[in-house]
Parts: C-alpha cells; sequence; structure tokens
C-alpha cells in the first residue's frame, strides 16, 4: 500500500503530471470564464464597433472582472497535483469571495469609458487632437493601475482603499510588473482589434495565467511585506 501511494506522489509531482496539471487547469478555467462572461460575451458580439456604443460595451464587460479575479485565483491557489485537481471547485470559491472586485471594477470601466467617448469626441468638443495624448495617457495609468488591484484583491484581503493605494504604489515600486501589464494590455486589445472579442475570450485562461506569472513579483512584496 505504501508503494502505491509513494508512486502516486512521485505521479503527480513529476515534470510531465505537473505540464498535464497546468493544461488540465488551464482548460477548465477557459471554459468556466466563458461561462461566466457568456451574458456579456454574447451580446458584445452583437454590437456593432460604433462609439455610440461604447456605455454598452462596458455594461457588457462587467462581468469580466469577477471572471478574471476568480480565474486569478483558481490558477495561484490549484495544485498542479493529477492526484488532487479541483480547478472548478477552486475557481467558484475565488468567484463567491472575490465579488467584492467589483467595487475596483466598475469605478474602472467607467472611467475607461469616460476617456474613450472623450477621444471618439475630440473635433466635436473643439478639442484640438494633441488632448488625445494626455488623455491615453490617463486611460493607460488607470488600467495599469486597475490590473494591479484587480490582482490584490483577487489574492489577498484589504479594504477598498487600501487595494488602490497597493495599487498606485506598485506602479513605481515593481517597474517590471507595470511595463509587463502595460504589454498584456496593449496585447490584448491589438487581438480584440484585429480579430473579434471572441479570440480574446478563447485566449482568457492564458492571459490570467500570463498575468498572474507576470505580477508574481508584487504578490511576493504584499505577502512579505503588506500581510501578518
Amino acid at each position: 500500500m505504501s508503494d502505491v501511494v509513494g508512486t502516486q506522489r512521485q505521479f503527480g509531482d513529476g515534470p510531465l503530471s505537473r505540464a498535464a496539471a497546468l493544461i488540465y487547469t488551464l482548460l477548465v478555467v477557459e471554459v468556466l470564464l466563458l461561462v461566466s462572461t457568456a451574458p456579456g460575451l454574447v451580446t458584445l458580439l452583437l454590437l456593432d464597433r460604433d462609439v455610440s456604443n461604447l456605455p454598452l460595451v462596458a455594461a457588457c464587460a462587467l462581468p469580466v472582472g469577477p471572471a478574471v479575479s476568480a480565474g486569478l485565483y483558481a490558477l495561484h491557489h490549484q495544485r498542479l497535483d493529477l492526484t488532487d485537481l479541483h480547478p472548478a471547485r477552486v475557481f467558484w470559491r475565488g468567484y463567491r469571495a472575490n465579488l467584492g472586485v467589483l467595487r475596483i471594477w466598475v469605478p474602472l470601466l467607467v472611467w475607461l469609458t469616460v476617456i474613450a467617448v472623450n477621444l471618439a469626441h475630440l473635433s466635436a468638443a473643439g478639442l484640438p487632437r494633441w488632448w488625445a495624448v494626455p488623455l491615453v495617457g490617463v486611460g493607460a495609468g488607470a488600467a495599469v493601475v486597475g490590473v494591479n488591484a484587480l490582482v490584490i484583491t483577487s489574492l489577498f484581503t484589504f479594504r477598498v482603499r487600501d487595494v488602490v493605494r497597493l495599487a498606485r504604489y506598485f506602479v513605481l515600486r515593481t517597474p517590471v510588473v507595470t511595463l509587463g501589464h502595460a504589454l498584456l494590455l496593449v496585447a490584448a486589445t491589438a487581438v480584440a482589434l484585429a480579430t473579434s472579442e471572441a479570440v480574446l475570450a478563447v485566449l482568457g485562461a492564458v492571459l490570467v495565467l500570463a498575468l498572474l506569472r507576470g505580477s508574481d513579483p508584487m504578490i511576493a512584496v504584499v505577502r512579505e511585506e503588506f500581510t501578518a
């Protein structure tokens, strides 16, 4: 009996087994991301790509925040052991625990929507074209801070005001993380614009994993310096 247990542990802990466990976990998380964002995603795919639909696009993106938060939680907490895989259970546990992420996600969507609408109507507002530069800068900064806040909220328990402060703090404290998040946002935006939101959704679990791995330095500092 002890030989069987030892064999199972060796099997579950080996590199090939861990790779298989990661692939399985990603597939499950991808399916759950699609399920939890389905209402908004379906509606989004039916919308025309017109600036007048920007508020509707933001409304369709509301389910994305809790879903990505649950995905981060699942990928962070799931053991990559084929003898002990429960990604769906961990995902839904994270989803229920992190619904409070909406207190960060909703204001971020509103702010980004306001910026996007202003960018789309610069000439109508009588503003010079160079106004686009500071608006894009503000939007990019808000997006990076928002992503930091999303990661922190998904994995730690802080008050919203403290999450926002930490998210701003880590923009400069961990520049590698900031650059990584910025590049990931650019890549995701490029994929959506060049193809469709459906392609972005299909890549959801991979993007969430990339976000998690890119946030490792920030996560380590939060754990060491800001938690008991």
